[in-house]
C-alpha cells in the first residue's frame, strides 16, 4: 500500500484521530493518577480507592476518548456502527470496572484505617460490618446496572423485552418466588448493615453452637466454631430468628461457676481462696468477684461465683481456672466438706453406725 493509497483510505484521518486521542487519553491518565494520589494522601480511604482504580481508569479513558471520536467520523464509513457498538459495549464494561474498583478500594482503605486487634474496637467492629455489607451489595447493584446496560445497547434484547412485558405479571410472579431467597438475603444484608444485630469478630451463640463472626457477605454469614469448625448461615436467619450475641454493647463478660459442696464447708476460708485465686488469673479485668450461697437442698448447698473479664474468651478461661484453683482447694483444706450421701441407722435397732459414703 503506497502513501498516497493510504492517505486517500476513508478509515485515514478516523485513525489518526483515534491514535491521538488514545495517546492524549494515555497521559491524562498519568497526570490525573499522580494528581489524584497526592492530593489524597491524607485521606486513607479515598487514596486506596485511586490506587485500586488505577488499571480499570487505564482502560476507560483511552475508550472513552475512542468513543468520541467515533461518534465524530462520518456515518458512511465501512463498519462504523459495528466500531461504535463494540466500543460502547467495551465502555460500559469497562465503567462498570472502575466504578466497582472504587467501591472496593474505598471500603479496603476505610477497613484499614480501623483495625480490630485493638482492646476496645467495637467502633471499628461496627465500620467493618457495615462497610463490608453495603460495599458487597453496592457492587452487586452496580454489575447487574452494567449488565443491564449492555444488553439494552442489542436492539434484539430490546424486542425480547417488549414481548416479554406481555406475559409480565406471570413472569413477575415466577421470577419473585425463584428470587425470593436471594432478595430476601440481600435485603437482610441491609438491615444488619443498617441496625448492627451483629459484627464482625462477634461472639454469638446459634443453634448451640458458640462462635465469632469470621465474614459476613451478601448472601451468608461465616461463623468461626471454637473447634476451628465453620458454620455458614443465610443472611435472613438473623433478621427471622432468635440467637445470642455476647458482644453487642460491650465484650465485657461476668462469668459464673456453681458449686455443690456439703452443709458443714466454711464460707469464710472459700471466699479467702477464691479471692487469691481471681486475683492472680491474668484473665480477671479487676471489676467484679464474689462469692454466695443462692441454693439449698436436703443434702448440699449450692455456691455461686461470679467474676468478670474482658471478653468472651477470657471469661471462659476463667471460669475454668476459677473452677480448678476452688476444687484443688476444697480437696486439700476441706475434703470432708465435699459432697456426701448420709445413711444414719437406729442404734438400738441393731443397725449400723452412722456412715458416709463419697457421691458422685
Amino acid at each position: 500500500m503506497t502513501l498516497n493509497t493510504l492517505l486517500d483510505h476513508p478509515w485515514f484521518h478516523t485513525w489518526v484521530a483515534a491514535l491521538i486521542a488514545i495517546v492524549a487519553a494515555g497521559i491524562a491518565h498519568r497526570i490525573a493518577q499522580a494528581v489524584l494520589v497526592r492530593v489524597t494522601r491524607p485521606m486513607p480511604a479515598l487514596q486506596s480507592a485511586v490506587r485500586t482504580a488505577r488499571a480499570a481508569a487505564a482502560f476507560v479513558l483511552p475508550l472513552l476518548a475512542l468513543q468520541a471520536v467515533w461518534q465524530a467520523a462520518p456515518d458512511d464509513l465501512h463498519f462504523i456502527g459495528r466500531v461504535r457498538h463494540l466500543n460502547g459495549l467495551a465502555l460500559i464494561a469497562c465503567a462498570t470496572w472502575l466504578v466497582v474498583s472504587v467501591i472496593r478500594g474505598f471500603a479496603d482503605g476505610l477497613i484499614a484505617a480501623h483495625p480490630v486487634d485493638v482492646a476496645d474496637n467495637m467502633n471499628a467492629r461496627r465500620i467493618h460490618t457495615q462497610t463490608r455489607v453495603i460495599a458487597r451489595t453496592t457492587m452487586i447493584i452496580v454489575g447487574i446496572i452494567g449488565a443491564a446496560m449492555m444488553l439494552m445497547t442489542f436492539p434484539g434484547a430490546r424486542q425480547v423485552g417488549a414481548s416479554l412485558l406481555a406475559s409480565a405479571g406471570v413472569i413477575g410472579i415466577v421470577g419473585g418466588l425463584a428470587a425470593k431467597p436471594v432478595f430476601s438475603n440481600l435485603i437482610a444484608g441491609l438491615q444488619i448493615a443498617l441496625t448492627q444485630p451483629i459484627r464482625i469478630d462477634d461472639v454469638l451463640i446459634v443453634d448451640g453452637e458458640w462462635g465469632r463472626v469470621e465474614e459476613i457477605t451478601g448472601t451468608y454469614v461465616v461463623l468461626r466454631i471454637w473447634d476451628e469448625r465453620r458454620l455458614i448461615i443465610p443472611l435472613n436467619y438473623f433478621i427471622e430468628n432468635t440467637f445470642q450475641n455476647w458482644t453487642r454493647n460491650s465484650a465485657q463478660l461476668l462469668g459464673s461457676v456453681y458449686f455443690h459442696v456439703d452443709y458443714g464447708m466454711p464460707l469464710a476460708p472459700l471466699r479467702a481462696a477464691l479471692e487469691r485465686v481471681v486475683k492472680a488469673a491474668p484473665e480477671w479485668d479487676g471489676r467484679f468477684f464474689n462469692l454466695v450461697v443462692t441454693d439449698a437442698t436436703e443434702r448440699t448447698m449450692q455456691i455461686r461465683v461470679l467474676c468478670t473479664a474482658a471478653s468472651s474468651g477470657q471469661a471462659w478461661d476463667l471460669r475454668c481456672r476459677v473452677r480448678e484453683g476452688l476444687i484443688d482447694y476444697m480437696q486439700r483444706e476441706h475434703p470432708q466438706h465435699l459432697p456426701r450421701l448420709r445413711i444414719e441407722g437406729e442404734k438400738d435397732a441393731g443397725t449400723a453406725p452412722p456412715a458416709t459414703a463419697a457421691a458422685a
